[in-house]
């Protein structure tokens, strides 16, 4: 089975949005998700970090593919089944360079708008909770 760690550019400093995610990260932690804080200097070395790990690169950036709920638990359940680690990175504050947008396996955006980093980060561990109970078949994810 297939790990998925959630890479996030630092440790958010809003302690509020900093517990939402430290929250999702429960309740993912037993479904092979992970989250992964860098200590990077900028995005040129978060970025040579992100390049530099094994298996596949997936990007979050709002000029990515537009998916809804369902499309994301479909996602999720394809990089369980693959045998290579997903690493799904939040950006930095500042986005991500034309470079890594190029070398990445897939980019996704989690909405038009654009949000801070810390709160994409807040926002992809509530979707990727959610994935996981659509996955399940619990009662979470309401139509």
């Amino acid at each position: 089975m297939g790990r998925v760690i959630v890479h996030l550019d630092s440790n958010p400093k809003d302690k509020a949005i900093a517990s939402i995610i430290g929250g999702y990260e429960k309740r993912v932690r037993n479904r092979g998700i992970s989250i992964q804080a860098s200590n990077a200097r900028g995005r040129e070395d978060y970025e040579l970090e992100l390049t530099n790990l094994p298996g596949k690169l997936v990007l979050l950036d709002e000029r990515g593919e537009k998916i809804n709920s369902e499309q994301m638990a479909n996602w999720l359940n394809s990089a369980y089944i693959d045998s290579n680690t997903t690493n799904l990175a939040v950006g930095p504050h500042d986005g991500f360079s034309q470079k890594i947008r190029n070398s990445a396996d897939r980019i996704f955006s989690l909405s038009p708008l654009t949000l801070t980093h810390e709160m994409a980060g807040a926002l992809l561990m509530e979707q990727l909770y959610r994935a996981s109970e659509i996955n399940k078949g619990s009662q979470y994810h309401r139509k």
